[in-house]
């Protein structure tokens, strides 16, 4: 799914983003910057130190754990910068202010709740209504039909909500967050017109791991419940399904974990056809949720990068700097002497 002539970079790195409304946030393992478009088209930027779990605790490293809480960290941050970038990008009396800590757990239990909701329960409760009573949950063509209701439903919302203009443009953002990393991977210097020609398609998008992670709990699922005997709670059939929810909801959390690691196995050995070819359907899926970017889009995601590899290199003394600022073209943020064998993703 790379544009011609263009070849994988030899490295992925760790460092990753998320699209914001009229900007980019940027993750790196310290700091994180959030880089965002205001009406009067000045580039205004914040910084914020970092400090996971997994840097915290070592236990969190370990494969699968260290992807549930990479998602639950990345909820939390994409919330905060959301409403940040929302603000900003209004220019209310409000600019600036985030949501508060129970407004963002408010936020997430919400997300949380719809997303089990609309991918687990409702998948599975139309997988029960349309199959004979002979595909009951032991049945590996049950957990089938669930995934495929699955994939519309997720296919169906992409869809829907790229409809709304306003996501258009957090798509189009979302293209130049990739873009741009392409551009650092590559050892390019991090311009506009250095980061324009790459692909808007990247194996480590979140798109990707939306795609793996039904994959994966069809697999699961086709597995766990007939061997561990999660078929058969109840001789009603509603109290007997809704159970089975429940224990699909909490089969998720490992199932997530699982996803991260198959993303992470495949990006890092795009070199090989065999993971190509394993990682292309979440290419294609990325289809739906990136769009082509403007240049002044580009300049701002490219803005959000030098600045979180800026504030790397710097360590400490960064923290030292004003916490947010403005800018009014990319050329203001000094081009910084980072390496991408610097940020490996492992």
């Amino acid at each position: 799914m790379f544009i011609a002539n263009m070849k994988p970079p030899g490295q992925f790195t760790s460092i990753g983003g998320q699209a914001v409304i009229e900007g980019v946030m940027m993750r790196a393992p310290h700091f994180i910057a959030v880089a965002v478009r205001k009406p009067n088209q000045r580039i205004v930027i914040k910084n914020t130190p970092y400090l996971g779990l997994a840097q915290r605790f070592p236990v969190f490293r370990k494969p699968v754990l260290r992807g549930i809480v990479m998602l639950i960290e990345s909820m939390v941050q994409g919330i905060s910068a959301l409403s940040y970038s929302a603000n900003i990008a209004a220019e209310d009396e409000t600019s600036g202010e985030e949501l508060s800590k129970l407004a963002i757990a408010l936020s997430i239990a919400s997300a949380v709740v719809l997303g089990l909701a609309l991918f687990v329960a409702l998948p599975h409760l139309l997988t029960a209504l349309t199959t004979s009573s002979q595909v009951t949950a032991k049945s590996p063509w049950f957990h089938l039909v669930d995934g495929v209701f699955k994939m519309a439903i997720l296919l169906a919302y992409v869809y829907l909500i790229a409809l709304m203009n306003d996501i258009h443009r957090v798509f189009q953002y979302h293209g130049a967050e990739h873009k741009s990393i392409y551009a650092f991977e590559a050892g390019k210097e991090l311009t506009v017109e250095n980061a324009r020609p790459y692909t808007t398609l990247h194996p480590r998008c979140g798109t990707s791991f939306l795609l793996f992670l039904v994959v994966i709990s069809i697999i699961v699922f086709s597995i766990v419940f007939p061997l561990f005997g999660l078929t058969q709670f109840s001789t009603i059939p509603f109290v007997n399904h809704a159970l089975m929810v429940v224990v699909k909801i909490f089969l998720m959390i490992p199932v997530a974990g699982l996803s991260y690691e198959f993303i992470k196995m495949c990006a890092c050995r795009m070199d090989n056809a065999v993971f190509r070819a394993m990682i292309w359907p979440g290419m294609v899926l990325q289809r739906l949720t990136t769009r082509e970017p403007s240049d002044d889009q580009l300049e701002v995601a490219l803005a959000s990068l030098r600045h979180v590899l800026r504030m790397e290199k710097e360590g400490s003394a960064s923290t030292e700097q004003s916490p947010e600022f403005e800018i009014s073209e990319l050329g203001e943020i000094g081009v910084v002497a980072a390496q991408v064998a610097e940020f490996p993703e492992h």
